[in-house]
C-alpha cells in the first residue's frame, strides 16, 4: 500500500474547511463566554430561548466544532483519524440539532434566511467526513 498525492481541489477544500470551523471555533467561544456580541445577535425573543440551552447542547456544540476542527488538521496532515474526527463532528451536529430544531424550536424565531443554516452545517460536515473517507480509499494518507 502506497500513498499517492491528493489533487489540488483536496487541498482547496482542506483550506475552505480550515477558514469554516476556525468561525465554528470563534462562535462557539462568543457563546461559550456569553459576550456582547454574541447576545447582540439575537432579538429578545430568540435569547431567552437561547439562555435556556442546556449544558448538553453546548457541549454538542464544543464537539461539533473542536472535533472539526481537529479533523481539518488531520485532513491537511493526510492522517487516517480525520475521517473519525469528522464522524464525531457530525454526531456533535446531530446531538446539538435535537436541541435546537426539536427541543428549542429555535427555528421558529429565525428567518428563512437564518435557518437555511440548519441545512447547511450538517451537509458542510457530512461532506468533509465523506472526503476523509474518499481520502482514506484513494491512499492520500501517508
Amino acid at each position: 500500500m502506497t500513498t499517492t498525492k491528493p489533487p489540488i481541489w483536496f487541498w482547496i477544500i482542506s483550506a475552505l474547511a480550515l477558514i469554516w470551523y476556525v468561525l465554528g471555533v470563534y462562535y462557539y467561544l462568543q457563546q461559550a463566554y456569553n459576550t456582547t456580541f454574541y447576545r447582540s445577535m439575537y432579538t429578545p425573543e430568540q435569547l431567552m430561548v437561547v439562555d435556556e440551552m442546556p449544558a448538553w447542547a453546548t457541549a454538542a456544540f464544543a464537539i461539533a466544532v473542536f472535533a472539526g476542527i481537529f479533523g481539518v488538521f488531520g485532513l491537511i496532515l493526510r492522517k487516517k483519524w480525520a475521517k473519525t474526527l469528522f464522524l464525531i463532528s457530525v454526531l456533535g451536529i446531530v446531538l446539538q440539532y435535537i436541541y435546537n430544531v426539536f427541543i428549542g424550536k429555535m427555528y421558529e424565531l429565525f428567518s428563512i434566511t437564518e435557518n437555511v443554516r440548519y441545512f447547511i452545517i450538517p451537509i458542510i460536515a457530512y461532506l468533509l467526513f465523506y472526503i476523509a473517507s474518499k481520502a482514506q480509499e484513494k491512499y492520500w494518507y501517508k
